[in-house]
């Protein structure tokens, strides 16, 4: 007779060794975790705790102290075994068939007494890959990468107008990009006001001549009728050595030139321009001088910390992909862009050959002045949870316990200190993650401690009978 077969064998094998391999790897990792989850397979006595601890209030001492007078071995209430946040004044089974693992007095004091402190043996610490470095005093430096435009240096910048009425009568500057000196001819406008001061000007110093013979205070009104002449032409941007030449040839010219007021180039030309009337105000040329240009960049708000009038910046062009070029900020904006959170910074770039154009874009990266030696530690070593900043210092061998910090400016892979740690102190680099988890469990497992310690070794609330605990199912 062939034995029937059991169906579900294969199943129970499976589970038994998947336990197995479970129990294994916890002692692998943490000897003193078996005895905990034996303890909660046998539903019997509790384990120990475990050998991270972190109190979360002062609630939790104050449990302590008043456990501290009762048995060590009274049960204060029962937490399921794989969430220690529910719980029950009296014992239960999980939906696993798990029985709740009672907590006593003594264990709440032992909680309580751990004084914000993780307790980890150096093999399962070095198993999580915890690292250490020491506080120490370093120049903090710091380099900002970013990206930007070349612009036109707005210093360097001349627009062309007439300050009078006339009309364009030769052209000499013909195209935009052309290169034009200092002094050198424009264009050539007749003018009848123009006509009418040169006029002006000989006659003055024809009459001027022809009182030679009279007295001085006579002479002085004719030389001053000639030099309100000559005024009104520099005011109108007439150079002194054409107002020379018609001084010494005597003729009035017809037409006057117009002279670029600066080096550089022509970036804007008014089209048709010969023969063109021109009115007081218009803008007939726009010369900007190439020899030194702008670079444009956007920073973001925490990086203008770093960055001040004079601070250097080197940058790279695709154009130009085997140089490097530098320059110093010359002017920072004085308001924060409202939709991008950013600050136009000027940087002023030489350039005396014209290789570099408007429009070219850049890589920049920054070099601020370092930061006078101070209190820094590594950036990884900071927990940034949103509200506040924590490292976790190590106190001795295996103990770390958590510390707020308060941060300065943030460098090359250090940040600054202002309060909180002390020079040589060891914080964690490496693995504070796993340690602050650990801490975190345990602290929610010692406020429900705490919260059930008082009316648990009474049995009463203030008001009555028992009160049942958070999350008890009834």
């Amino acid at each position: 007779m062939t034995r029937p077969t059991d169906s579900k064998r294969p199943l129970r094998a499976f589970l038994w060794t998947a336990l197995g391999l479970g129990l294994g790897v916890l002692v692998f990792l943490d000897p003193g975790h078996w005895h905990t989850l034996d303890d909660r397979l046998r539903g019997g006595a509790p384990a120990p705790m475990s050998h991270a601890a972190m109190t979360g209030s002062p609630a939790a001492a104050a449990a302590a102290d008043g456990g501290a007078a009762e048995d060590d071995g009274k049960i204060l209430f029962y937490r399921n075994p794989m969430d220690p946040t529910i719980t029950s004044p009296v014992p239960l089974e999980d939906e696993m068939g798990m029985a709740y693992i009672p907590v006593r007095a003594g264990e709440a004091r032992q909680a309580a007494g751990a004084a914000a402190t993780v307790n980890i043996d150096p093999t399962v610490a070095q198993n999580m890959n915890v690292r250490t470095e020491r506080v120490t005093r370093r120049e903090l430096e710091q380099r900002i990468r970013s990206v930007g435009t070349l612009e036109f240096d707005q210093e360097r910048m001349v627009t062309v107008t007439t300050k009078f009425d006339g009309w364009v009568e030769k052209v000499y500057a013909n195209y935009v990009g052309e290169a034009v000196r200092r002094g050198a001819p424009l264009f050539e406008i007749y003018s009848p006001e123009l006509v009418q001061t040169q006029q002006e000007l000989l006659s003055a110093l024809d009459y001027a001549k022809r009182l030679a013979a009279a007295p001085a205070e006579t002479r002085a009104r004719a030389e001053a009728l000639a030099d309100a002449a000559r005024t009104r032409l520099s005011y109108w941007d007439i150079g002194a050595d054409q107002v020379r030449q018609l001084e010494e040839t005597g003729e009035v010219f017809r037409t006057l030139s117009v002279v670029s007021p600066a080096n550089g180039v022509i970036m804007r030309r008014q089209p048709g321009l010969e023969g063109m009337a021109v009115k007081p105000g218009t803008e007939l040329f726009h010369i900007a001088d190439l020899s030194s240009l702008w670079l444009s960049v956007q920073l973001f708000e925490q990086q203008m910390a770093w960055i001040h009038e004079g601070t250097e910046a080197e940058f790279t062009l695709s154009y130009f992909p085997d140089r490097t070029f530098t320059g110093k900020v010359r002017y920072i904006e004085p308001e924060v862009s409202e939709q991008t959170r950013t600050l136009g910074v000027k940087i002023e770039v030489p350039n005396p050959d014209r290789t570099l154009r408007p429009g070219m874009f850049a890589t920049i990266v920054f070099h601020p002045q370092a930061a006078a030696a101070t209190l820094t530690v590594p950036s990884l070593a900071v927990i940034r949870t949103g509200r506040r900043d924590i490292v976790i210092v190590q106190q001795a061998a295996g103990s770390f316990s958590p510390r707020e910090v308060s941060l300065g400016q943030q460098g090359e892979g250090l940040v600054e200190v202002l309060t909180g740690l002390e020079e040589g102190e060891l914080v964690v680099t490496s693995g504070q993650f796993l340690l602050d988890s650990e801490a975190n469990v345990q602290e929610a497992i010692q406020r429900m401690i705490a919260a059930a310690a008082a009316p648990a070794t009474t049995g009463e609330t203030a008001d009555g009978p028992p009160a049942p605990m958070p999350n008890h199912d009834h």
